[in-house]
C-alpha cells in the first residue's frame, strides 16, 4: 500500500475502464471467509446451499437507484477473477493469527482453481432477488463481493451528478469527520481495534483510504483490517474468525429439535479441530446468547473469547463475563470483540465500562468506511449506509435460520423462527432498530 494518501476525488471523477470493476481480487473478502471455506471445504464439500441479498431497509428500493445492467456487468466480471500466483504465495508463506502454514496444502490446490458460481437476479418492486446456489463451497464466497458491488454501485450513481469540485468537497469533508473520530480514540490508551467495514463499505478506494488512516492515526491500536487484500498490501494482520453461516447450515441439516439445539457446540467442536489459540472466538447470537450459554458445554469456557456481535455491547458483554465467573474463569483473561454498528460513541461508552475488567478489541464496520452522513454538497441521501446483508436461506432444500440477539434481524421463514425459538428459548434482549 502506498504512504501517498489517494486522490479519491480524481479516481472517482476518471474513470478510464469500459467497466470500472470493483471486484479486481478475489482476496478483496474478509479473511474469516477463507478460514470458513478451508473447513467447509474439509467437512461439508457436496452440501448445496443457497445465499440470498436482504435489504433490511426496506424503504431504500435498490433496484430503483441501481441499474440492472451495471450490477449484472459487475457480477459476471467478479466471475472472471481468479486468485494470482502473488496472492496464493502469499497466503501458503504467511503468518496468521501467529501461525505459519494456517492454508494446508490440498486446500490452497483446490484454491488456485476457485471461479464464484452463476446467480440469479431479478427485480421485483424496487428491490433486487439476487441469489447465490450451489455448493457451499462456493456460494459463500459471493457474499463478500456481491455486498460490495451493490453498495459501490449505489455509491457511485449517488455521485454520479456532481461536478469534480463538489466531489473533492464531499471527500474532504468526510475525510475530516473521519479523522475527528481518529483524534477521539486516541484518548482511550490501551485501545484495540481493527477495520470490519468491507461488507458495507463506500467504496474500495475508500476503504484503503480509511485503513491507510487508522494506521497512522492510531498507531499501535490499530491491529488490522478483516479484508485479505488490504491487509496483504499494506502489511497488516488479516482479522477474522468465523460468521454465522456455519452453525446457520448446521442447524438447518439438524434432524429433530435435540440436535438441532446442539447445533451451534458441534460447530465448535468442528472449528476447534482446525484451528486454536487467538482463532477460538465464540459466536454466541446465532440462535441467541442467553440460550447458547445456558446449554453450553464447560469446555467453551477454555476458548479465547467471545464476539458478542448483536446484543447491546454493555449488556452482552456484562452477560458473558457472569457466564465465565460462573465456570471460576477470571473475565481479565478472556476478551470481547465488539463488532455490531460500532462507532466512535460506542466505541467510547463500551471501552470505558469494561476497562480494566476483561480484554477488548473492537471490529469497525459499516460506521468507518461508509458514514457520509452530513458532508455531501447536495444532501445526498443515496449516500446513506443501508442494512444490506446476505444470508444463507437453505441448506440441502431446507430453511436456514438466524434469529440473533435482535429479533429485528432474524431471518428464515417465519414458521422455522418459530420452531428455532420454541427450542432454543425467546431472547433475553428487547428488538432495536436496525441502521446497519
Amino acid at each position: 500500500m502506498s504512504n501517498v494518501p489517494t486522490d479519491i476525488a480524481t479516481r472517482v471523477w476518471n474513470h478510464t475502464f469500459k467497466l470500472d470493476p470493483i471486484v479486481r481480487s478475489l482476496l478483496d473478502t474478509d479473511f474469516y471467509k477463507l478460514l470458513m471455506l478451508q473447513m467447509v471445504w474439509g467437512l461439508y464439500p457436496d452440501t448445496q446451499v443457497t445465499f440470498s441479498l436482504i435489504n433490511r431497509t426496506t424503504r431504500v428500493r435498490l433496484a430503483d437507484e441501481i441499474d440492472e445492467a451495471e450490477l449484472r456487468a459487475q457480477l459476471d466480471h467478479a466471475r472472471s477473477v481468479r486468485f494470482g500466483k502473488q496472492e496464493m504465495i502469499w497466503l501458503a508463506g504467511n503468518t496468521f493469527y501467529g501461525r505459519k502454514q494456517i492454508f494446508g496444502p490440498e486446500f490452497l490446490e483446490w484454491l488456485k482453481d476457485f471461479q464464484l458460481p452463476d446467480y440469479e437476479l431479478r427485480r421485483v418492486d424496487g428491490q433486487f432477488e439476487l441469489h447465490f446456489r450451489g455448493p457451499w463451497t462456493h456460494t459463500m464466497m459471493w457474499e463478500i463481493p456481491a455486498l460490495s458491488i451493490i453498495n459501490e454501485l449505489r455509491s457511485r450513481s449517488a455521485m454520479n451528478g456532481l461536478g469534480r469540485f463538489e466531489l473533492d468537497v464531499l471527500y474532504a469533508r468526510a475525510k475530516a469527520k473521519l479523522w475527528n473520530k481518529v483524534e477521539r480514540l486516541c484518548q482511550l490508551p490501551d485501545l484495540v481495534i481493527s477495520d470490519f467495514g468491507t461488507r458495507r463499505r463506500h467504496g474500495f478506494l475508500w476503504q484503503r483510504w480509511c485503513v491507510e488512516a487508522l494506521k497512522e492515526g492510531l498507531g499501535a491500536s490499530f491491529i488490522g483490517s478483516s479484508n485479505v487484500l488490504i491487509a496483504m498490501q499494506g502489511d497488516l494482520e488479516a482479522i477474522g474468525t468465523n460468521a454465522h453461516e456455519l452453525p446457520m447450515v448446521v442447524a438447518a441439516l439438524a434432524e429433530g429439535d435435540e440436535a438441532l439445539r446442539l447445533a451451534p457446540y458441534r460447530v465448535l467442536e468442528q472449528w476447534q479441530s482446525y484451528y486454536g489459540g487467538n482463532l477460538l472466538v465464540v459466536l454466541p447470537d446465532t440462535f441467541g446468547t442467553a440460550s447458547f450459554l445456558r446449554d453450553a458445554p464447560d469446555w467453551v469456557a477454555d476458548w479465547t473469547g467471545f464476539r458478542p456481535d448483536s446484543a447491546p455491547p454493555v449488556e452482552g458483554g456484562e452477560a458473558i463475563i457472569q457466564w465465565w465467573a460462573a465456570h471460576g474463569i477470571d473475565p481479565r483473561d478472556k476478551l470481547l470483540v465488539f463488532s455490531d454498528a460500532m462507532d466512535v460513541d460506542t466505541i467510547e461508552a463500551t471501552y470505558r465500562h469494561f476497562q480494566g475488567r476483561v480484554r477488548m478489541s473492537f471490529g469497525w464496520g459499516t460506521n468507518l468506511t461508509n458514514d457520509f452522513r452530513g458532508v455531501s454538497p447536495k444532501r445526498l441521501t443515496g449516500l446513506e449506509a443501508i442494512s444490506l446483508v446476505c444470508k444463507v436461506t437453505e441448506a440441502e432444500g431446507r430453511p436456514a435460520v438466524k434469529l440473533s440477539d435482535n429479533p429485528n434481524k432474524a431471518t428464515g421463514e417465519p414458521g422455522e423462527i418459530e420452531r428455532y425459538r420454541r427450542v432454543f428459548g425467546q431472547l433475553a434482549f428487547p428488538a432495536r432498530e436496525v441502521v446497519v
